[in-house]
This record gives C-alpha cells, structure tokens and sequence, in this order.
C-alpha cells in the first residue's frame, strides 16, 4: 500500500531506522514460520508508527550549566534575536518588529523537513538576568516557552556564569508531535550549545569547559 502524500515527507532514515531496529540478531536456524512472525511483528510495528498513538504532545527540557563567559556575554547573545538566523540552528528567519529594552517582538521562521513554518514570539527581557520568550500566535505551536537565567557564576572566576535553559511546548499537529518524540531532546541539546558557541565566536574563548549541574536532575524551572 502507497503511503499518502504527508507521510512520504517523513525523512527516509525514520524508517530505515526501524527497520535495523527490528531485524536485529541472527535468523540462521529460524524456522519459516519463526520469520513469518518476525515479519508479523515489523508490519504491527510500522502501522503502530504511522497511525501515531495517542500521547502527550507538550514535551520539555531542562539545562543548566557553569559556563566560562558573563552573565552579560550570555544575555547579549541570546537577546540578540534579529541574528537568530545566523548561528540557531533550523532557524531560517529571524525578524525584530519592535523592541524595547524590556521586551521585544519578532517574526521567525523553522524550517527542517517536514517542518517549515512561521510564528510569532513575544521576548521578555531582564538585562543581564532573564530571556523570556513566548510564542503567540501560527500554526506550527499550541503555545511555546523559552526561559534562559542568568546567575553569578564561580567565585573565583569572574568570567563565569550558570545558565538554566528551559524550553517547553506543545506541536498543534500530531504529525509534529511524533516527529518531535524521536529527536527533541538532540534538537534542545544543540540549540543550548549554539548559543554557548556563539559567544565564545564573539567574546573569544571561555574560560572553562562548560559544566553539566543538572547530572542527575532533570527538574523543570519555574518561570
């Protein structure tokens, strides 16, 4: 059976994927009916994959690191939301309209495969505490939060700084959603180190290797 036009913009190694994940192990001796069943198995699987089963579609993650940059450095670049598109990765667009020096709003753009979409985010700004930003309206999100803190680092090293970043959302479309479950955490994970890096492109080198706090502590921070 063909799949239907939205299913076809599925990027191929999803599928690839599952199929190494289900064939694994070694069928020398398997009788024909042990690999009728095998196969059994995979076509429940892949049906079990295009149906999406029904799941929370609000998924969140948390990161807070000891980096070796200010307070300042790391605000200026994440407040720096014009520039988005230069250095954030899958943003392809990235447009203030108004600004402030409390807040600011601007239009953006996402776009990997399948996704390609614009909204519109409303950004709180606390200079050199706080980067709070909030989707308002499109189609890609029911509602979307990115909370970057700011705190004194270490004592002994002025140049130094603990970031909390958190980002929580929720994908309007289910399609989205299941995509989101497969690689969300890698695509957080890189989004926190773009901006790391790219303070250390503008202010030069830390002053240390950033360090994981949340090692075993994955709590969500409170806005």
């Amino acid at each position: 059976m063909a799949l239907s036009k939205s299913y076809s913009m599925v990027p191929r190694f999803l599928f690839q994927k599952r199929v190494i994940l289900c064939f694994q192990g070694h069928y020398v001796n398997r009788q024909p009916e042990d690999i009728h069943g095998q196969c059994q198995k995979f076509e429940f699987q892949r049906r079990t994959f295009i149906n999406f089963p029904q799941q929370s579609k609000t998924r969140e993650y948390s990161g807070r690191q000891l980096v070796g940059h200010t307070m300042e450095q790391m605000f200026e670049v994440v407040s720096d939301v014009e520039n988005y598109y230069k250095f954030v990765p899958w943003c392809k667009k990235s447009v203030v309209l108004l600004k402030t020096p409390a807040r600011l709003k601007a239009d953006l753009i996402v776009g990997f495969p399948p996704i390609n979409e614009s909204y519109t985010s409303n950004v709180t700004l606390v200079k050199p505490h706080l980067v709070k930003a909030e989707c308002t309206d499109g189609k890609l999100f029911h509602h979307m939060l990115t909370l970057w803190r700011f705190s004194p680092g270490l004592k002994r090293e002025q140049q130094s700084c603990v970031v909390d970043f958190q980002i929580t959302f929720e994908f309007r479309s289910a399609f989205h959603s299941h995509l989101s479950n497969l690689f969300f955490d890698q695509v957080a994970r890189q989004m926190e180190g773009a901006f790391i890096r790219e303070v250390g492109r503008r202010y030069g080198p830390a002053s240390m290797q950033p360090r994981n706090l949340l090692l075993n502590n994955n709590h969500a921070i409170k806005s």
